[in-house]
Formats: structure tokens, sequence, C-alpha cells
């Protein structure tokens, strides 16, 4: 028994990153409450941890008040693929808006310490580059993208709020491009999708014309950042980038997808969805100093992982 352990309550916590997350929790032996809806997340992913005795699952959809006891609350609900966002954008936004306000509303009641998984779409469509988290940002208030773009935007705001008006000790995180196992396969986003394609051997579909940039940082070194944010003092309240400052463009990650799969895929050029980000990519400054933190499993190792799951999922049927 850990005697550090704590009270953990993790919100989506049965999707890709939440169930990382939860497997790191209860594995440090903190008695750790799942709180998920499926609408994305998924009973497979935190199927193996249904059996600690450490680990409780609660179907709950988070935009509806819960009354828990609890000491640290990771809040990483809401849809994060434009698929599945754009599905509901008004539920989207109540998931950024509505459910951070019960969050905060439990936070404040209980004394927890919480932490928000924002977003690199804090920033839009960038202007400068590398992103820093003293930009404000380039957003479209009334574009496809808006119901998640500014929903996380407004979350930030409650959680300054709560912190100022309150004294909520918040952490705040701006999430850039993760990828990794438990990936939803159907999420639409660029890794799953190549890597799916690839494995059926279908056409590789690039947006525009393969130039634009994304940074992508593996689960498992994103979670660790996670678990320093929460632990640093009271001071330290974000918001700060999380993910990995190496760039790729979308044809040189194309390519290495298909000598990974060893796919006779080619490549097929469609027009950039409506605001989608030309180049992304940030800067980890404030993470290496206040969390002495920084990505570690380069991409081509992050990426072997990755299709290793993909390629488990199409041998079970799944994809």
């Amino acid at each position: 028994m850990n005697p550090m352990a704590k009270r953990v309550l993790v919100t989506g916590g049965a999707g890709f990153l939440g169930s990382h997350l939860c497997e790191r929790l209860v594995e440090q032996g903190h008695e750790v409450l799942c709180l998920d809806n499926y609408f994305t997340g998924r009973r497979a992913n935190i199927a193996h941890l249904l059996q600690k005795p450490n680990f409780e699952v609660i179907r709950h959809d988070v935009t509806l008040p819960i009354y828990l006891e609890v000491d640290e609350i990771y809040n990483l609900a809401c849809p994060a693929s434009p698929i599945h966002y754009q599905y509901d954008p008004v539920q989207t936004t109540k998931t950024s808006v509505h459910a951070v306000i019960n969050m905060l509303g439990l936070a404040k009641r209980t004394g927890a310490r919480i932490f928000q998984a924002s977003t690199s779409e804090i920033y839009g469509d960038p202007e400068i580059h590398p992103q820093v988290e003293e930009y404000w940002g380039n957003v479209n208030p009334i574009g496809p993208r808006s119901c998640y773009d500014e929903g996380k935007r407004c979350a930030e705001t409650l959680f300054f709020d709560y912190h100022r008006q309150h004294g909520v000790e918040i952490k705040v995180g701006r999430i850039f491009n993760t990828y990794g196992p438990r990936m939803h396969p159907m999420d639409g986003r660029v890794i799953s999708n190549f890597i799916v394609q690839a494995l059926h051997g279908e056409p590789i579909t690039v947006f525009g014309n393969g130039e634009q940039t994304r940074s992508f940082c593996y689960v498992d070194d994103l979670v660790e950042a996670f678990i320093r944010l929460m632990a640093t003092d009271a001071e330290v309240t974000g918001p700060i980038n999380l993910g990995n400052p190496g760039e790729f463009t979308m044809l040189e990650l194309a390519r290495k997808v298909i000598a990974l799969t060893g796919s006779k895929s080619e490549l097929t050029f469609k027009p950039l969805p409506a605001d989608d980000p030309k180049r992304r990519c940030p800067d980890i400054t404030k993470a290496k100093t206040h969390l002495g933190w920084e990505p570690r499993v380069p991409l081509d190792q992050g990426l072997a992982k990755t299709v290793e799951y993909f390629e488990f999922l199409l041998r079970k049927g799944v994809i």
C-alpha cells in the first residue's frame, strides 16, 4: 500500500489518453476513479484494470453534476478529434463548459487540485512559430472547429477565474498532437488514418499539399508530463505546452508509415479542411523549466509501437 496514495478522479478515463493515465496512477498505488460516458472512450482500453483493487469505473456524463470525495482531478473528458467533436458540436461545447464548471465546483468543495487537459487548438491557425504560452491565438469563433477550439479556450478562462475567485489549485496543460496504442481507429486524425489506410493497402489521404506540419508526442511521454505538472508547487498553474517540438510534414509522416507497415499504398491528395492549421509546434521551455520534462520517445520508435497495436486490431477484425 502506498502511504502517499491519493483518491484520484480521471474524467474521460476510458479514452486514449485517460486509459494510459489511469494505468500509471493505478501502478503508483493511487485509488483511481475513472469516469466515462463511452462516447469516444472504450471499455477495451481499461479492461485490464478492472480487476485491480484500487481501480473503479463509473459510467457518467460529466456535463451532469456528480458528488465524490477526491484529492485530485484530471479533467480529460472531451472528444478531441474533428470527426467526433463535430458530430454533436453543441454537446462538445457543453463538455468544455458545463462539465468544467461541474469539475471545478467539485474541486472547490473538496479542496482537490485539478488538472485541465487543454489543447494546442487554443492557438488556432497560429501566426507565430513555434507557439509560446503567451500567444493568444488566431481562432475562428464561428467555424466548424469552433465548438472544440472556443470550448477549450472558455474552459481555461473558467479554470483561472475559479483559481482567482475561489483559490482552487489548478494545473493547465496545453496538449499538442499525441499518438500511441489505444488511439481510436476511426478518430479521423492523421496518424490513425495513415496507419489504417496503409494496413488495408488503401490510398493514403493527404490533405492540402502535404507540407503542413505537426509535432507528434508519444503517449507515455505525455502522461509523464501530466503527472509531473500535477505534482508541481501550487504557484505553478500553467498553462504549459505539453508536446514534442520535433516537427514533421504530412508527407514525411506518410512515408514513415508506409515504410513501417510495408504497405503498397500510394498517396492521394484532397483539399485542406476549413481552419486546419498549417503549422503546429510547441515551445516547451516552460515544461523543461517547471517540470524537468521533455519527450524521450523518437517518432520512429513510437510509430512502430502504434503500428503494432493497429496490426493487433486488424487481426481481431476491429479495423
